[in-house]
């Protein structure tokens, strides 16, 4: 393994922070369970290759772009954190919001339609085009690359991170093909989902907190 200019808790961060955001109810997941229901685990892990590669797609065009502009302007770096810190706090009260919302709907139905008729090529196109036109993602790298000392990273830091991120989010995709490829097991999940939201608003909220500390210390 190459020498890495950033340490290895930078990488750590980043990636548990990518995992809560991943695994939490979303346009991403809510695809890869219906493609998995309708369509059957073939289309599901198609699925979680698309989403796999649409984030480490994201990975890759933000950290390049990020590293540049940083390199050029270091002040950008304390407004970048800034500004992150502020979409963790949107992205809380998001959640939260979402949590109370599935808090009071609990006892009605929540019906969970599968995709039909889809193969593993077209599940892979459907999610990366889902996972390209998702405004959530360039949020959250715009947050994730506030955390990790972009400017500082060498090219073997850039592709570990991005490797790490696209293999972390195929993983927790494959899982949710796999273990959510019936009905029931997706109504399951959604009705634990006001209990995930709330978890992630926390998690973000701390998160949030850490990234302000930072620029105060």
């Amino acid at each position: 393994m190459p020498d890495l200019a950033v340490p290895l808790s930078s990488f750590l961060t980043v990636w548990a922070f990518l995992a809560m955001n991943i695994a939490t109810p979303g346009p991403n997941v809510l695809n890869t369970i219906a493609l998995a229901i309708g369509s059957g685990r073939r289309a599901g892990i198609g699925s979680a290759l698309g989403v796999g590669l649409g984030i480490g797609l994201w990975c890759l065009g933000m950290s390049l772009g990020l590293s540049v502009a940083f390199q050029h302007a270091p002040w950008l770096r304390t407004a970048m954190t800034l500004l992150a810190c502020g979409l963790l706090i949107w992205f809380a009260s998001r959640y939260l919001s979402a949590a109370g919302q599935g808090w009071r709907a609990r006892g009605t139905a929540m019906p969970m339609q599968g995709r039909a008729g889809v193969g593993m090529q077209g599940a892979f196109l459907r999610s990366l085009s889902v996972n390209a036109s998702n405004p959530k993602a360039l949020t959250t790298w715009v947050a994730v690359l506030a955390m990790f000392p972009v400017a500082r990273a060498e090219a073997a830091d850039l592709a570990l991170l991005c490797i790490g991120a696209c293999t972390l989010s195929f993983l927790i995709h494959s899982v949710y093909a796999f273990a959510f490829s019936t009905p029931v097991a997706a109504r399951a999940y959604l009705r634990a989902a006001p209990v995930i939201n709330a978890g992630v608003a926390v998690f973000f909220l701390v998160f949030a907190a850490r990234l302000a500390w930072s620029q105060l210390g």
